[in-house]
């Protein structure tokens, strides 16, 4: 080995030795900034945690009404029908007529059942009268009958005071059997005289009793009513606004503003009641069911405010809204076939409840929705 040889060695051992602490330098300097930089991200985590994490959002949310169904009340043949689906209507808009005819005749016949009624009463006041005379009639007919009884009992008592002296002349031969045959026929003529005259009074009395009576129970119809509450008036009464009531629902009205969908009556068709005939949506009146995270609800609350954007409108215009409930239970469990989890395949699925939030009506009416748009969610959840 030559002194050259030995001299290169060592400078290259003293090359590879600096080298290395070079490197060992800077890996240690990049350790050093990852680990700042992981201790900042940490950081600025915990604060955006603890201080800027006050929300909660979901695209799962969908614009949603409480629909009206319009249905008849009667029955009969649909003669017009004045919307169409896509049209607007306001509360009170006349929507479909049925063929009145039959629901005309049917308050004609009505109001005759109430008029007869109305006589009816009428002529129970006027009978009160009529048997109140007859009472009277009869008291008279009682008094005479009296009379005509005393005068029958003197009759007989003459008669018989009359065959008893005869029958002490005949004795003696006064008299002829002729005469004494005559003084009793007459004393048996008015015996009969007397019971057909207490006959007469027993009449009379009964008379009086049967008009009493009579009188007792037209009296009982009319007591304390007049000819617009006695009973039967009052039920005729009933039918005739039953009938008015029929004739004015042959006119189907609208019961709240709103937008028509689902029209599926048509002219000439018969519809009964409980037809469904269309539906109304109150777009004015909309809301929109958010379907959160079940891991996201910890810190909702009725009463805190949202906002929310719509696919249709874009983020340039946002709805604000209030949380007002949520729903009884979750999508799965009023699936028409709910999940089965007693399975041994069964995997943990993170379920989503509904979160029902109103929304501002002066924003609805600057831009209207429709049922079952897309919508966009964001609780604030500092808000109360």
């Amino acid at each position: 080995m030559t002194d050259a040889q030995n001299t290169t060695a060592p400078q290259d051992e003293s090359a590879d030795a600096s080298t290395d602490v070079a490197m060992k330098s800077k890996r240690k300097k990049m350790l050093s900034i990852v680990a700042i930089i992981l201790i900042l991200v940490a950081v600025l985590y915990a604060i955006w945690v603890m201080f800027f994490n006050n929300s909660v959002n979901t695209d799962n949310a969908y614009v949603g009404a409480e629909t009206a169904e319009i249905t008849s009340m009667v029955s009969g043949q649909v003669a017009e029908v004045r919307v169409s689906d896509t049209q607007q209507i306001k509360k009170g808009q006349v929507l479909a007529v049925i063929d009145n005819r039959d629901a005309k005749i049917a308050l004609a016949q009505a109001e005759a059942e109430l008029a007869k009624a109305q006589r009816q009463y009428t002529q129970s006041s006027a009978n009160s009268s009529s048997l109140n005379s007859q009472v009277l009639v009869s008291s008279d007919d009682i008094n005479s009958a009296k009379a005509q009884v005393a005068q029958a009992q003197v009759e007989v008592e003459r008669a018989q005071a009359e065959l008893a002296r005869r029958t002490q002349l005949g004795a003696s031969g006064a008299i002829s059997k002729e005469e004494l045959a005559t003084s009793q026929s007459a004393f048996n003529t008015a015996k009969a005289n007397l019971e057909v005259t207490k006959a007469g009074l027993a009449q009379a009395e009964s008379k009086r009793k049967a008009a009493e009576s009579n009188l007792a129970a037209n009296e009982a119809l009319i007591k304390g009513a007049n000819k617009a509450s006695t009973p039967d008036v009052l039920v005729a009464q009933a039918k005739v606004d039953q009938a008015k009531l029929d004739l004015q629902r042959t006119e189907i009205v609208a019961p709240l503003d709103g937008v028509i969908a689902q029209r599926g009556v048509q002219v000439g068709q018969r519809v009964a009641p409980g037809s469904i005939m269309m539906s109304i949506v109150p777009i004015t009146d909309v809301y929109v069911d958010a379907n959160f995270k079940e891991s996201q609800l910890k810190d909702v609350k009725v009463g805190q405010k949202a906002t929310l954007t719509s696919d249709l409108y874009g983020k340039k215009v946002e709805y604000n809204g209030t949380v007002i409930g949520f729903s009884g239970g979750t999508g799965a469990a009023f699936a028409l076939i709910p999940a089965q989890n007693a399975t041994g395949n069964w995997i943990k699925v993170v379920q989503r409840l509904p979160v029902r939030i109103k929304l501002d009506p002066k924003e609805l009416a600057e831009h209207p929705l429709r049922v079952g748009l897309s919508m966009d969610a964001t609780i604030d959840l500092s808000s109360k």
